[in-house]
């Protein structure tokens, strides 16, 4: 038989394949995290005709005769180029900006997906649409461990953050160095259980320098919320400072401040109630008074309510009594050779001998990319150049389908020599 007979027919395969991978990319435009394959053609072995020669004396150097038989398919990439964004609004949807992939459990297998379409089932926890299990990091505390194993992310809304009793207050400002020693004697009449209300009243503007009270709300054991007041009084020698929490016996001590610096010399830390009240950046310059508190370290019991993704794939949870915590990190695997992954259908791959080991870490360290919440990466499916992958495909199987009738044809003629 003709070898263009089958070269024509191997012609015809391979750019059947061709068709029908640029029909799978066409199909999948809308495919969030899909990523478009390419077909690639080699020719099949030549059939020799004649070797080639070397030159000798007289005579010239030849070169070798082939034939070649046809052409297939010699691979099938897949382009791993960044998708469009596409902003949903969704807390649970998220987009990989850059390399990498999350890391998903589907039954016991361990595989990877762009797809970041994510929901919670029942239980809690973050699922893909088709019930795959994302993985990361539990947090401890707010406490995350990236070096841990991954376990599957669970984000039930009754997370509980436990109460934390107040340790230490700080406070922070300035108290004015140029409040007098009469807005501190205007002070002591006020304090006179004999002054009259007229003395009072005539007292009372000058005391705004003289007398400063702040207030900080810490907690017990049990989160049950208090009142930690400060009263600063100026005196002729200086500042005094009286600390209450609650009905607890008052704490009282004296300030000083360094005359060239204004930074507080003595007198810091107070105890009072259990709780260290740190007073080590008040400061004594003249015409200022803004001391205030800065913070406590204890916090009463809340409830998750919501949660937002960091950059990084942390997960901080808002819980009831007004503060953030980390609840979660999402894990981002990378590999050596990304296009030797396996595709296994759901928008979701599996390693293969020449993708290389999943090297797991979190979002934006090495060479993982970071990650967007309430965004989706959508296909980067290039529909023009899809499209002139068609119609490249569509005639070159109609110049091979013309390559069999033509061989077709000398078979004919052969056929008829004998009538």
């Amino acid at each position: 038989m003709l070898r263009s007979l089958f070269s024509g027919v191997s012609g015809l395969k391979a750019h059947q394949t061709m068709l029908d991978v640029a029909g799978n990319n066409i199909a999948n435009v809308n495919t969030t995290g899909f990523k478009t394959s390419q077909t690639q053609f080699q020719d099949t072995l030549s059939q020799l005709m004649s070797s080639p020669s070397a030159a000798q004396a007289g005579v010239g150097g030849t070169n070798p005769a082939q034939v070649g038989l046809g052409v297939k398919v010699a691979g099938i990439t897949t382009n791993f180029q960044q998708g469009a964004a596409q902003l949903t609004n969704r807390s649970t949807d998220m987009m990989i900006s850059g390399d990498g992939f999350f890391t998903v459990k589907n039954g016991t297998e361990q595989m990877y997906t762009r797809a970041g379409s994510f929901n919670f089932d029942s239980t809690g926890q973050l699922v893909t649409a088709d019930g795959a299990l994302v993985q990361g990091w539990a947090a401890t505390n707010g406490v995350i461990d990236t070096n841990g194993p991954l376990v599957n992310l669970q984000l039930p809304i009754g997370t509980l953050m436990g109460a934390k009793p107040t340790a230490t207050a700080t406070f922070a400002g300035n108290l004015p160095a140029d409040a007098t020693a009469a807005a501190a004697a205007v002070a002591a009449v006020l304090d006179d259980p004999s002054t009259t209300t007229n003395e009072a009243k005539a007292a009372t503007p000058a005391t705004v320098a003289a007398v400063l009270t702040k207030n900080v709300d810490v907690f017990d054991n049990l989160g049950v919320s208090q009142s930690l007041a400060l009263t600063f009084t100026r005196t002729v020698d200086g500042w005094d400072v009286s600390a209450t929490r609650g009905s607890s016996t008052a704490v009282t001590g004296k300030l000083a401040f360094d005359a060239k610096t204004g930074a507080l010399a003595s007198g810091s830390p107070l105890v009072v109630g259990g709780i260290t009240v740190d007073l080590s950046a008040v400061t004594g310059f003249s015409g200022v008074s803004s001391v205030a508190a800065a913070g406590q370290n204890g916090q009463a019991a809340g409830n998750l309510q919501s949660f937002a993704l960091n950059s990084d794939g942390t997960l901080m949870g808002a819980f009831t009594n007004g503060l953030k915590q980390a609840i979660g990190q999402l894990s981002i695997a990378t590999f050596t050779n990304p296009t030797g992954l396996e595709k296994a259908g759901g928008s979701m791959y599996r390693t293969s001998v020449n993708s290389g080991a999943a090297q797991v870490g979190a979002a934006g360290t090495g060479s993982r990319g970071k990650l967007a919440g309430g965004a989706l990466e959508m296909s980067n499916v290039d529909l023009s150049s899809e499209f002139t992958n068609l119609i490249i495909a569509q005639r070159g199987f109609q110049a091979n389908a013309r390559v069999i009738t033509t061989s077709d044809q000398l078979l004919e003629e052969l056929v008829n020599l004998k009538r």
